[in-house]
């Protein structure tokens, strides 16, 4: 024998919007847990780009022919790339934060990381099209591109103005793997 089923009323109605709604609440991770997921992803960026920043200034004012130096810089800035990408890809896997405009401060994140992402590729496209059979043509193709990469760096950078979240501002200060 078949138990009759309710029909689905109000209440059912009201009860299913009602777990929809609260699943949706706190589906993204604390701002403790995704603070330190992005500072995990930041930290050994900012290390290698450094490391690969200063070996692109070496490159630049070191005594190599346009071919030497060409073939160093492309590797340098793409490894700069490469690396751009993968902290943006490990923010984006730490999700959305579970705190007041989470979903603002991880697209700003992402867009940042992608615009820098970006800046590198440029660079090293634009190096990597330079012809190398006059050093002064050369070398002055690579100022213009790195002084470029220097203009969309700096303008990628994180605008926090809109960003305001005391939780996040907590999570970054306490959290082991920001300090």
């Amino acid at each position: 024998m078949r138990t009759p089923r309710a029909p689905a009323g109000p209440l059912t109605m009201v009860l299913a919007t009602l777990a929809l709604l609260l699943g949706a609440c706190g589906s993204g991770p604390t701002a403790q847990v995704w603070a330190a997921s992005v500072c995990a992803a930041l930290t050994p960026w900012r290390a290698e780009i450094s490391d690969l920043t200063s070996s692109t200034q070496q490159q630049m004012t070191a005594k190599t022919t346009p071919a030497q130096a060409k073939e160093n810089l492309v590797r340098l800035l793409g490894g700069a790339e490469k690396a751009s990408e993968t902290a943006r890809k490990k923010v984006a896997a730490a999700g959305v934060p579970d705190v007041e405009k989470g979903e603002l401060v991880s697209r700003e994140f992402l867009a940042s990381l992608t615009a820098v992402r970006d800046a590198y590729a440029k660079a090293k496209n634009s190096i990597e099209g330079l012809g190398i059979g006059q050093a002064g043509a050369f070398y002055d193709g690579v100022k213009t591109a790195i002084d470029i990469l220097n203009q969309e760096y700096a303008a990628s950078a994180l605008d926090t103005t809109n960003l305001d979240s005391p939780e996040l501002e907590e999570a970054f200060d306490e959290v082991p793997e920001c300090r």
